[in-house]
């Protein structure tokens, strides 16, 4: 494995470097955008009971807040639920814009890992042949097979690329998706709760 990658040269090196970048992000994605941190179960009904018991001051409402990203949602709605129902959406987007841009951390990075791997075996493939080339110009045609041992070396840069593009694109892909299954989610518990809560109070 070493001598392959000393065969492709001094382009491996940040093609190496966005396989480290690509597998850390990846690994950190699956960690964070476990369901159970985004979405707890029965937070909604917990915060229902809460709300019924008029136990939402400030320091639950906190506690909410940084408890999850769903949590947080939620305490936003919450926190303005006297201004009423239409202001109180407003705040839950608003939030939800925010939790947005918080579980989309490191995707762009990733994205951007799976578009430029490719381009870098390339040129790597690109310095390789060139080198080759120059080669004939200065020895001749020579052994053909020194020549096909030639560009199977130089052709070892865009088979790394292609190696770390096309894992990074399908997680990237996932996680896009993931991110916005959980949004839709969220904004389903929230409008829930929000009904919930304007209900009770119009029957009260």
């Amino acid at each position: 494995m070493f001598e392959i990658i000393k065969s492709g040269g001094w382009m491996m090196l940040p093609i190496i470097l966005s396989s480290i970048g690509a597998m850390g992000i990846i690994a950190e994605r699956f960690w964070s955008l476990r369901r159970k941190k985004i979405l707890p179960p029965e937070l909604v009904a917990q915060v229902w009971r809460l709300s019924r018991e008029k136990k939402l001051d400030d320091v639950t409402l906190r506690h909410l807040r940084s408890s999850s990203p769903l949590g947080c949602i939620l305490a936003a709605g919450l926190a303005n639920s006297h201004h009423g129902r239409k202001f109180m959406k407003e705040c839950i987007e608003e939030a939800g814009r925010r939790v947005v841009h918080d579980l989309e951390r490191f995707l762009n990075t990733l994205g951007t890992i799976a578009a430029v791997s490719p381009l870098l075996g390339l040129l790597g493939t690109v310095f390789g042949m060139i080198d080759i080339f120059a080669s004939l110009l200065q020895h001749g045609s020579g052994n053909p097979a020194v020549l096909a041992g030639g560009i199977s070396v130089a052709l070892i840069t865009t088979a790394s690329g292609l190696t770390v593009a096309i894992p990074s694109l399908v997680f990237h892909r996932y996680f896009e998706r993931l991110v916005d299954e959980y949004v839709v989610t969220m904004e389903e518990e929230a409008l829930k709760l929000v009904d919930i809560l304007h209900e009770d109070r119009k029957e009260s």
